[in-house]
């Protein structure tokens, strides 16, 4: 009995968070709130959120709460022959991925954009600025600045690529998504706004090495990023 109200609780905190009701980032109701809006035990409440931890879309601390993390796509949103996103690893792996995609995608934006484009990019660019306060927004807008710079390459497979992986492909470490120290989550997103910055002046030049270099960079530390900020090594 006690696996089905666990197996119950953990299928309708994993909807909330897959369909968004519950946004990355945002705090999951007390364990007080989950026992008696279920009618169920605080061992059924715990055993519930280690199985949403296990699955990468739950992050807890201790004297803090759950706060949801980024969940990855599941079937129905992924293109035939796409591989779920559920792990650290595939998460590393993919952006090892797109460091060789998206370099050459900036590259070739240098070199093609038309002004609409680099409009966009540029429009793209500021929203992400603007978002400092909403990791939810971040996380948005920062998909649709790769998004622009994919279709500023001219090639539609790029943007293609892009499309397919979804916005669950920008891997935002865990601290910021869970409001961990405020100086840190700021200094982070500092960073990658400046590295962003590089990239569209950059592109804006037309210079291709340069575009394609503050590209690789870029992803190269949102990497490094992610794997300073796994469990175990903060």
């Amino acid at each position: 009995m006690s696996r089905n109200l666990t197996a119950d609780l953990a299928s309708d905190l994993r909807r909330r968070i897959v369909d968004g009701v519950i946004a990355p980032g945002a705090k999951l109701p007390s364990e007080n709130t989950l026992i008696s809006e279920f009618g169920v035990s605080r061992t059924v409440v715990r055993s519930a959120l280690t199985r949403l931890q296990a699955e990468g879309l739950v992050e807890t601390e201790r004297g803090r709460g759950s706060f949801a993390l980024t969940p990855p796509p599941d079937g129905p949103q992924q293109s035939a022959g796409s591989r779920p996103v559920a792990t650290l690893e595939d998460r590393l792996w993919q952006l090892e991925f797109r460091i060789a995609v998206e370099s050459e995608a900036a590259a070739l934006a240098a070199r093609n954009h038309t002004d609409r484009q680099l409009a966009a990019v540029r429009k793209a660019f500021e929203d992400f600025t603007d978002s400092a306060a909403h990791p939810a927004h971040a996380m948005k807008a920062d998909y649709e600045f790769h998004r622009a710079i994919a279709a500023a390459s001219g090639n539609p497979f790029y943007s293609d690529c892009l499309g397919s992986l979804g916005q669950t492909m920008i891997a935002m470490p865990r601290a910021r998504l869970v409001g961990g120290g405020e100086h840190d989550a700021r200094e982070h997103f500092d960073q990658v706004v400046q590295e962003h910055e590089s990239i569209v002046a950059a592109i804006a030049e037309g210079d291709g090495p340069s575009s394609s270099a503050a590209m690789r960079s870029h992803l190269a530390n949102s990497r490094r990023r992610l794997r300073a900020a796994a469990p175990g090594n903060a």
